[in-house]
């Protein structure tokens, strides 16, 4: 499903939602340009959680952990690593819940990542025309609950030039160029 959205506000909004529904043991796996709206999107994560510590994004310290809310937070970024170097980490001790509380983990830069869970939610964000973006969720061996269903199809477009305004839930066309 593809979501486009008007602006980071849109961005977060949509991460509130994921936050909201996502169960212990999801795994969302980012992928996209510098600046995109990854941390963004997990920031919404975060505040959908309920953590109202503030969630930034851990390239230098490769994880962040955020026990407070509704699920625990496992915040992954692997922008400054290589495919060996992320097999050293053993990452699926956070997809299974072996050495850490089942939460919801959620990785930017999953394009290194040389292995995948066996089930996950890969969300590809991508710059759209000048500020806009647009986020592009597939679902692997995992089902998208309800509430992110009814969202695509209220965030879904048949146009580019047709976003999402979270200011006023509304969609909005944007001009022809």
């Amino acid at each position: 499903m593809k979501i486009f959205l008007a602006d980071t506000t849109a961005t977060r909004k949509l991460g509130i939602t994921l936050g909201q529904s996502l169960d212990a043991g999801n795994v969302i796996l980012l992928e996209g340009d510098l600046g995109a709206g990854k941390t963004t999107l997990v920031q919404g994560i975060g505040e959908g959680l309920g953590i109202s510590d503030p969630i930034v994004s851990p390239t230098f310290t490769l994880i962040n952990e955020y026990t407070e809310g509704r699920l625990p937070l496992y915040h992954l970024d692997l922008y400054r690593l290589e495919s060996n170097e992320v097999a050293a980490l053993s990452l699926e001790t956070y997809w299974e819940g072996v050495e850490v509380i089942p939460g919801i983990v959620a990785i930017e830069w999953a394009e290194r990542i040389p292995y995948k869970p066996d089930s996950y939610l890969s969300v590809r964000l991508t710059y759209g025309d000048e500020r806009t973006r647009q986020a592009e969720i597939t679902p692997y061996n995992c089902v998208i609950s309800e509430e992110i269903g009814v969202l695509s199809a209220f965030y879904e477009c048949v146009s580019p030039n047709i976003v999402f305004d979270a200011k006023d839930s509304s969609c909005k066309c944007l001009p022809d160029e």
